[in-house]
């Protein structure tokens, strides 16, 4: 009880008394607890929000965008890789060369009269003498990747010409021929223009024109190109060639002759 016009008298232990007011009916009390349970509800839904969010949103909003790009990039490229076109061969109106001043294999003649394989996607048979005008890189066994791949791409693309990388199947000691998976992980490494993947099971061009496993040649082993001509004569053949611009005018005289 509150006394008329004065503070509330203290109750047994010191503290000021409170007026309770406890309603006879409890229904009385109903809007107030809805009230408080929708607060609970919402403050629950904030707590939940926050924990989910706490992993993303802790470094400000710059990791979800990184996040996001980086999605899209990667689905880009997926798609690319799976509906995009496959590289083929860019076909020459030049007829073979009927007298050739040298012999099938050899520097001055044509590619030998065999068949292998171009693999894009599928493989297809491709006579040896089709692969013209361009070059063609033979890779030594246990081939690490060089610059000189990315710089035989770009510059056959900007002259038209084609690019094809293929295996030496030759063991090398213990030392096994380069993979397919191999090849075409080099071949992606060329940023402009894409080499066209050649599978030589017998060996015929590595035979003919880079240097046997174990011989003085394969010391330093590296790519071998031979540069075929659009008649299909191959006016040269080049061990372990440096990018630069002796191999540019190289390509650039090929795709004018």
């Amino acid at each position: 009880m509150r006394p008329d016009g004065g503070d509330p008298e203290p109750d047994d232990y010191g503290l000021p008394r409170i007026d309770v007011v406890v309603p006879d009916d409890a229904r009385e009390l109903e809007r107030d607890m809805l009230a408080y349970r929708r607060e609970e509800r919402r403050r629950r839904r904030r707590a939940r929000a926050r924990r989910l969010t706490r992993p993303v949103t802790r470094f400000g909003v710059a990791i979800p965008i990184i996040a996001g790009a980086l999605l899209i990039a990667l689905l880009s490229g997926a798609l690319m890789t799976a509906f995009g076109p496959k590289p083929t061969p860019r076909p020459t109106g030049a007829q073979l060369a009927p007298r050739p001043s040298a012999s099938p294999g050899d520097v001055g003649g044509l590619l030998p009269d065999r068949d292998v394989d171009l693999v894009t996607g599928e493989r297809t048979v491709t006579p040896l003498r089709d692969l013209r005008p361009g070059v063609i890189g033979i890779v030594p066994p246990a081939y690490e990747c060089e610059r000189v791949v990315a710089e035989l791409a770009g510059r056959t693309q900007e002259n038209v010409l084609n690019f094809w990388l293929v295996a030496d199947p030759r063991p090398a000691g213990e030392k096994k021929g380069t993979s397919l998976k191999e090849l075409r992980a080099c071949a992606g490494s060329a940023h402009y223009g894409t080499p066209l993947i050649l599978e030589d099971r017998e060996g015929v061009l590595a035979k003919a024109y880079a240097p046997a496993p174990g011989s003085p040649g394969a010391a330093a082993p590296g790519l071998t190109a031979v540069f075929v001509q659009p008649d299909g004569v191959v006016n040269e053949v080049v061990q372990r060639p440096k990018a630069g611009p002796e191999l540019t005018d190289k390509v650039r005289a090929l795709g004018s002759g």
